[in-house]
Parts: structure tokens; C-alpha cells; sequence
């Protein structure tokens, strides 16, 4: 019988001879050979030897619709496997996607093809943050519309994900900026006012009056500018939509306990919440016994004593002494600055119905971010000082007992109670009559999401002249956007120039009324997006409970480190209310999370501070100068971005060195919460470049082996030779472990990959009776090209496809007959685990690598021990020697130690 080979050979001279005949290879690769198709990218069926630019190009091109199709027909109906979801942050449709894009879906598409191939159910979604200002001022730049300009930039990043190899589950694409899915932000919002979490109050807000909108304080920066225009941001006081993120402080704070090490995000959380001791209470307010209408909430770390208030303290910053109060002249009257002054104004404690005075405090600001605050003697000494210099009666309510416990007096039902449980009970008993009570921090604010601007979520709520602010009708949402011409709002919404849509009727007295012109914060649209993702095309709920609980929580959460505070505190909340409505059982909705570091693009700028262009430097000279003037040059690296000039285009990248290429540099050149210096003169990117071209040689030299000579026959092997097949098997299985592990564990690709390429070495260096006779060397061949391809799928694949066309092949436990990336992930026989005694440390001085430093695995993870083994190693005493070291760093994730030292 004819081998695979000569058959293909036989192929090859009938392709000729077709193909003198037409252009139509693929009608002759179905009907002209019955039962075969072409399996590998060449033309000819013959094995390309040399893999070289134009091999990688072809390659890929012949295998990209291939594994597209391989990804779309894995199966999500069997419920009865594990699931796993992996999410990266969906993007602002720009209408074009940067290097951080590339990295955080590159990093996101390996994790999933390495879980399909582990026998999980897995989704990868994507979708468009697709509101919001950016898209405003393009369509009023360009005389658009912005869902126009929206629309179009979502299908052009949409092909540019598609030329970039990445598979995304699209069947679960969601646009924010279309009705499906704001309809069901507009329910949340709803579900948020009636539970009490969504109100309206007036607040002190940071105006930008050139996109005339409200700006968060952290896009204000520290010039006092808006982020976004550059205009001086403005202090005004608006009527403005809050949800109350404050209510679920101390819940969220003590779930961070319970969730795995996040790499310092937790604590940037934590830090972002503050210390939950108090909380805040409503009172009313009275000018001579008569009730005003307004209100104040005011902040005490000592609820538990409130019975001993004398007085509630207001800053002299107060919205009541600035804003559009019916007191604000009050207040201004009794003001003199500089003192602590007693006002006229009572406030009655709406749980106690307590009434104590309201005082203007000379200082500014409380601690924190509060500029209200319960004065409470028995607590502070600080509030004692001021009630006696006021002449302000007060209780003690605070006693303590011989054996040093302290416990409540002269506090209605709570008397007699330990001050902890009194706590607990008066807390309980404020949330119950919603006058306050919910356990938060002096820091943390309410989450203010009123914009005044077009482009974003309308807010769902009617406001009537008699029944006061109304939920729109579940039934009638979503409350569409008009569609309006003029996106300035001079002064306030857009929305409020659109007369037929703001004028309508009350839903509960069918009176004269007008819509909410604000519209949503697009942080509301992203707070639940992971919700939708697990269904949905619901036409009926924002999403199916029973989906929901299958697919969350969300496995690995993959995004900047720049959201790992505002974001990540808001999806938190709204996953904690939905849990609370009863919703979905998990209140966390992220179970690990990866924060990828930035892709920093090198940067020249002059002394006046002006970025140049690349092509306007000289770097011939010792140090760059600029080309014209010969001034010498910062060199920094940065955020890549075009004002700077040290921007890359992905597809540029691409073209020039292909898919696979810049999958492996970007895993390759770093951990990924690290950043990288995109610099392709660096070993990382010749070094993914040798380590393909390995892997096409080790490939070859298999199928030449095994095509050419005689049948395999491990019987022939030599003691020797045996010995060293032994050796491959026992490194094989640890390459297999460890690449699991910085699969699983740590997300560190870089040491994964860096792994597969000891094994690659370590193949290539087998004798040719060991290529052609050994099971164990075709198993170790296999294994590196199914751990490598969630990594570079596109090589792989085409290795696969010509290591299944050998004949004879000893290991029977692959399937032949699909594509690596079907295959199943390589599992440990651990009777041939071997451990390595050594590990070889990666030394870095001031963060650039250079060499490495075996150490005793044993001491692999102590910081001291490794700092003084290599100080002592050769490459310390030559590099580090006589330098001042002011800190080093021991990676607790990758055999790593940074040492920064004075230049």
C-alpha cells in the first residue's frame, strides 16, 4: 500500500495538471480526490521546510476562517459540564482599536482556547460601551449623528477583532447604546428607586462648560480641567440624580475577605470604601417650630450613642449655605467666618425625633469627604468642647461597668444595651424606617450619575407637578432617545429641547407632566453588562436567573488596573443588589481578577515640553536630539496615545510580522500585570520569532523521519537511548505542570511560554534513533504543540495538520481527525513528575532583565535568601557589587527579583 506521502505526491502532479486547466483548487480538492481535502496550508501537498515571512502570512491566511469555524461549532448547550467565564472588558467603540486592545483580548482568547481544550463550557463575550460624551462631540465635530458614528465604528473594530484571529462567543454581542439592553438598565434603575437606592438631591457638582455636563471628580485633573475638553472646571450646585452605593459599603468591604488574591486591587478597593465604623441619619429641619421641607443627612461614627446628641455641624461648604435651599439666608445671616455659630434652624431626628441645633463649623470640611456631621459629646471630646462653648445641653448615655464594659443609658429601648449590640439594633432600626442607618465610611460618597448630555441612557422617571417624581411603567420602557438635531444644551440636557418627548403625562393622575432630561453615567451601563452576557437576546428579563447562576460568577475578570477602582466598586454593587432582589445566589460577580498592565510606546520631547514625531529625532548620536534644532531630548516611555506621538497600529503590527507573532510578544514580553515597553529591537520579539521557526524544525524533522525511514520500533532503542527517552518523559510532565499551573494559578503566559520553549530545546536536541523510534518523543512533540496553541493557533494548527499526516504513529490516545485546538489539554502522569531542584531566577536591575540566577527551590519564594544568592552569584558580584540597591523585589507570582539602584 502507498504511504500518506506518496499519495500527496500523487496529489501534487494531479494539482498541476488541474490547475493548468483552472483556478478551481477547491471543487478539485472535493470531487476530483473522493474523501480528501486539503489538510495543510500548501498548494502542492508538499511540506514547506523553511518558515519563513511569507510561510507565517500564508499560513495564517489558509487557517483563520478554519478556527473560526472550529470555535463557533464548540457546543454551550450541555449544562452538565463545568462552565467557565472568562470576561475582558469591553471596549469604547473608537472606531479604532490600540496595542492595549490587542493585549487584553489576546490574553482573554488564550485563557478560553485553553479551557475548551480542559473539557470546560466556556464563553468569552464581547460587546460595545457604546454611550457616552466622546461620541457626542465626534457627531458634533462631524455634523453626525452619534449612533451614526457610533454604528460604524463598532463594524469596523468589530473586523478589525475578526483580521486579529480573536474568537469571541458573538452570539453574545451587546451594544449599550441600543434599546434591548438599555431598556433593562432603566429597569435596574427603577428596582434601585423603589427599594430606596435611587433619589435626587441637590449637590455641589464639578461643571465643564465647554461638553456643558457634570464631571466625576476623578475626570478633573490636577490643573483643575476637565480630562476630556481641557475647560476649567466650574463649582455649581444642580439637582441631580445619586444611587446609593454607600448603603452596601460595609457589605462589599467585608466580601473582599472572601474573594482570592486580586494583586493589590482588593486593597485599592478597600482603600476606595474606607474603615465602615458609622453611618448616616436624616433629620428634618425647623425654623421656629415650623417644619421647612428640607432635609439634612448627617454622619456619625457613633450611632449607637445618638441619644447624646447635642447638635448637628454643617461645614461652612454647605449646598445649604450655597445652593438653591429655602434656608440658604438664614444660614448666611447667622454666618460669621472664622467661628463656630449657633443658627436658628432645628434639626429633628427623624428615627428619634430628637431636636438639637444646627451649627456652622468654622472649619471648611470634616474628615473625609463629609461636610455634615452629628455632634455627639459623649463620643468625642471634640464635640464636648464645642457644645460647652456653645452652651449646648447634652446627656451622658455612655456608662461603663466595673468589669470595664460599656453599655447604654438614657437611650429609650436601646438602654441597657452593650454598645455593640445597641449598634447593631439602632442601625437595623433606621434601614427598617429608611431615615438611614446603613453602616458606611466617612470617605465614601453616594454615586452621582446624572449627565446632562444626548448620548446615554435616559433616565426613567416623570416628574409631576402633584404626585413629585413618578417611575416610569415597567411596561412602557424603554424610554427611547428622540431624535434630535442639536446636542449642546446650553446650561443643561439636550434632551430638554426635544418638547414633544419631555412633555407627557403622569402615570398615576394622568396630569400635565415632564420626562427626567438628565441621562445615565455610562459607568450604570457597565455596572451589569457581565449579567447580560449569560442572556442575552431576553426579551422578557435582563436576564434568566437560572442562566445566570449557572455562568456566574465570572471566572477571570481581565482589564486595565485604571478600572480597578470606579468600575469594578459600581459592578460590585449592582451585582450585591441584584443578589438582594433575589435575582441571582452570588453577590460577588468576579472570582479572579486580572488587572493587564499598559503597552508603553516610547517618547521624545523637547524641553518646552512639545512630543516629536519619530521621524523628527536624530538617535544616530549618543543620545537622541531633535533632527533640526539638535536640542537634546527627554526619552520617556508612556500610555500610547496620538498626541504623543508613540502610538503603534495593530494592524501595521500584524502585517509585518503576523498574528501569531504578536500573540506570543505580547504574552511573552512580560507578566500580565505588567507593562511593556513596545520596543521590537528587545529579545522578546526575535525570540518568539526563533522559537516559531523551532517549533516548524522540530515539526519537519519528525515528518521527514517518520516519512522517510523505516517503520518506528521502540524495541530498538539502547539502554542509552532509553534512558534519555526516560528523561524526555519526566520533563514533559513538568513542562505540563507548570504550564497548567500559570494557566490556572497565575495567569503568568510569559513563564508558560518560556517553559514550552525549554521543552522545545530539549526536543531538538534528541538524537535522530529517539526522533524516529520513541513514543515518548512523539508524546512530548504533541504535548508542546496542543499547550502552545491557545498561545499561537495558527502554526499550530498547521503542525498538527502535518504531524496527522505521518504515518505509523505510536501514540494513540490524540484525535487525528480534529484540529489541535479540538484536542484535549495534556494531563501529568505524576509516577514521572520530577521536580526541579533549582529554579532559575530572572534577575532585573531598575526593571531591565539581565540574566538569571539558579536558586534552591526550597527558597524560591523568600525574598532575603534569594536577595543574598545573588548578590553572591557571579552576575551579582559583577552587575550589583558596589552599588547603592535602595529596594528589591521578589515576584510572588514568577521566579522574578527586580533590584533598583542608584544610578
Amino acid at each position: 500500500m502507498a504511504s500518506a506521502w506518496q499519495r500527496l505526491g500523487f496529489y501534487a502532479s494531479l494539482l498541476k495538471r488541474q490547475l493548468s486547466r483552472g483556478p478551481d483548487v477547491i471543487r478539485w480538492e472535493k470531487t476530483v480526490i473522493p474523501g480528501w481535502t486539503r489538510s495543510i496550508y500548501s498548494a502542492t501537498g508538499k511540506w514547506t521546510k523553511e518558515y519563513t515571512l511569507q510561510t507565517r502570512k500564508d499560513v495564517e491566511k489558509w487557517w483563520h476562517q478554519q478556527i473560526k469555524d472550529q470555535a463557533s461549532k464548540i457546543s454551550e448547550a450541555d449544562k452538565s459540564k463545568p462552565k467557565f467565564y472568562v470576561l475582558s472588558m469591553f471596549p469604547y467603540p473608537s472606531g479604532k482599536l490600540h496595542m492595549g486592545h490587542v493585549r487584553v483580548y489576546t490574553i482573554s482568547d488564550t485563557i478560553a482556547r485553553f479551557q475548551r481544550m480542559r473539557g470546560m463550557q466556556v464563553i468569552n463575550p464581547m460587546g460595545w460601551d457604546a454611550f457616552g460624551l466622546p461620541a457626542e462631540n465626534a457627531a458634533i465635530e462631524r455634523n453626525l449623528h452619534p449612533e451614526s458614528w457610533t454604528q460604524r465604528n463598532i463594524k469596523h473594530m468589530k473586523n478589525q477583532l475578526d483580521h486579529l484571529g480573536l474568537c469571541f462567543s458573538w452570539d453574545r454581542e451587546i451594544t449599550t447604546c441600543l434599546p434591548d439592553y438599555y431598556k433593562w438598565t432603566q429597569y435596574l434603575f427603577i428596582k434601585l428607586y423603589e427599594a430606596g437606592l435611587a433619589y435626587q438631591k441637590e449637590a455641589l457638582v464639578n461643571w465643564d462648560p465647554m461638553d456643558q455636563t457634570v464631571l466625576a471628580n476623578e475626570q478633573v485633573d490636577e490643573h483643575g480641567c476637565s480630562w476630556r475638553s481641557g475647560a476649567k472646571v466650574e463649582q455649581k450646585y444642580l439637582r441631580q440624580w445619586f444611587i446609593k452605593t454607600t448603603a452596601y459599603a460595609k457589605a462589599m468591604k467585608d466580601a473582599l475577605a472572601d474573594l482570592p488574591e486580586w494583586y493589590g486591587i482588593k486593597g485599592m478597593q478597600a482603600h476606595w470604601i474606607g474603615d465602615c465604623v458609622g453611618c448616616h441619619l436624616d433629620f428634618t429641619l425647623k425654623v421656629e417650630g415650623q417644619d421647612t421641607g428640607e432635609k439634612l443627612m448627617a454622619y456619625t461614627a457613633t450611632p449607637e450613642a445618638i441619644y447624646g446628641t447635642s447638635h448637628v455641624a454643617i461645614s461652612s461648604s454647605h449646598r445649604l449655605l450655597h445652593g438653591h435651599s429655602s434656608l440658604k439666608d438664614t444660614f448666611r445671616k447667622s454666618l460669621v467666618p472664622g467661628e463656630d455659630c449657633l443658627t436658628p434652624v432645628k434639626a429633628v431626628n427623624m428615627l428619634t425625633q430628637q431636636e438639637v441645633p444646627v451649627i456652622i463649623v468654622a472649619k471648611a470640611n470634616f474628615e473625609g469627604s463629609l461636610d455634615s456631621k452629628i455632634g455627639i459629646p459623649s463620643t468625642s471630646s471634640e464635640d464636648a468642647l464645642l457644645a460647652q462653648s456653645l452652651g449646648l445641653p447634652y446627656s451622658e448615655v455612655i456608662e461603663t461597668l466595673p468589669d470595664g464594659t460599656e453599655r447604654l443609658s438614657s437611650s429609650a429601648e436601646f438602654t441597657g444595651m452593650t454598645r455593640q449590640n445597641a449598634f447593631l439594633a439602632l442601625t437595623q432600626k433606621a434601614r427598617e424606617k429608611r431615615v438611614g442607618g446603613d453602616v458606611t465610611s466617612n470617605k465614601l460618597k453616594d454615586w452621582l450619575i446624572s449627565r446632562q448630555r444626548y448620548w446615554g441612557t435616559p433616565i426613567p422617571i416623570i416628574h409631576c407637578p402633584a404626585c413629585g417624581p413618578i417611575p416610569v411603567p415597567l411596561e412602557d420602557l424603554p424610554v427611547t432617545l428622540p431624535n434630535i438635531t442639536s446636542f449642546t444644551g446650553k446650561g443643561g440636557s439636550p434632551l430638554a429641547s426635544a418638547s414633544e418627548w419631555v412633555n407627557c403625562s403622569c402615570p398615576r393622575c394622568k396630569g400635565a407632566a415632564r420626562r427626567e432630561t438628565d441621562t445615565m453615567d455610562t459607568f450604570v451601563d457597565s455596572a451589569w453588562y457581565y449579567f447580560r452576557y449569560t442572556d442575552p437576546h431576553n426579551p422578557h428579563s435582563p436576564f434568566n436567573p437560572a442562566l445566570a447562576d449557572y455562568w456566574m460568577p465570572v471566572d477571570l475578570y481581565i482589564g486595565g488596573k485604571e478600572h480597578a477602582v470606579m468600575h469594578l466598586f459600581y459592578a460590585r454593587f449592582l451585582s450585591h443588589f441584584c443578589h438582594d432582589q433575589k435575582m441571582v445566589k452570588h453577590r460577588e460577580p468576579f472570582h479572579k481578577l486580572l488587572a493587564q498592565g499598559l503597552i508603553k510606546g516610547q517618547t521624545f520631547r523637547l524641553p518646552s515640553g512639545q512630543y516629536l514625531q519619530r521621524e523628527e529625532v536624530d538617535l544616530t548620536g549618543s543620545a537622541p536630539v531633535h533632527t533640526k534644532t539638535k536640542e537634546k531630548l527627554e526619552v520617556t516611555w508612556e500610555k500610547m496615545s496620538k498626541s504623543r506621538h508613540n502610538g503603534v497600529d495593530p494592524e501595521e503590527v500584524v502585517t509585518q510580522y503576523g498574528i501569531d507573532t504578536i500573540r506570543l510578544y505580547i504574552l511573552f514580553a512580560a507578566p500580565p500585570e505588567k507593562d511593556i515597553l513596545w520596543d521590537v529591537k528587545t529579545d522578546a520579539l526575535p525570540g518568539v520569532l526563533r522559537w516559531q521557526q523551532r517549533l516548524w524544525s522540530l515539526a519537519t524533522r519528525f515528518i521527514e523521519a517518520r516519512a522517510c525511514g523505516p517503520s518506528p520500533q521502540p524495541q530498538l532503542l539502547t539502554s542509552e537511548e532509553r534512558a534519555e527517552t526516560r528523561k524526555l518523559l519526566e520533563y514533559k510532565n513538568m513542562v505540563i505542570s507548570q504550564v497548567t499551573a500559570h494557566f490556572t494559578k497565575d495567569f503568568s503566559l510569559n513563564s508558560a511560554i518560556s517553559q514550552l520553549m525549554g521543552l522545545s530545546s530539549a526536543l531538538l536536541q534528541a538524537s535522530q534513533r529517539v526522533v524516529l523510534h520513541s513514543r515518548e518523543f512523539e508524546d512530548a512533540l504533541c504535548a508542546l504543540m496542543v499547550m502552545a496553541a491557545p498561545m499561537a493557533p495558527h502554526i499550530t494548527s498547521e503542525l498538527w495538520a502535518g504531524l496527522a499526516l505521518v504515518p505509523k504513529k505510536l501514540c494513540d490516545h490524540y484525535a487525528w481527525d480534529t484540529g489541535v485546538l479540538l484536542q484535549a489539554w495534556p494531563t501529568v502522569d505524576t509516577q514521572f513528575l520530577q521536580q526541579p531542584d533549582v529554579v532559575q531566577v530572572t534577575v532585573l536591575i531598575n526593571n531591565k532583565a539581565c540574566g538569571k540566577v539558579p536558586v534552591p527551590q526550597q527558597v524560591a519564594r523568600d525574598q532575603d535568601k534569594v536577595h543574598e544568592l545573588v548578590l553572591q552569584s557571579e552576575l551579582g558580584v559583577r552587575l550589583l557589587q558596589g552599588r547603592s540597591i535602595k529596594k528589591a523585589f521578589l515576584s510572588p507570582r514568577t521566579a522574578l527579583i527586580n533590584f533598583l539602584i542608584q544610578e
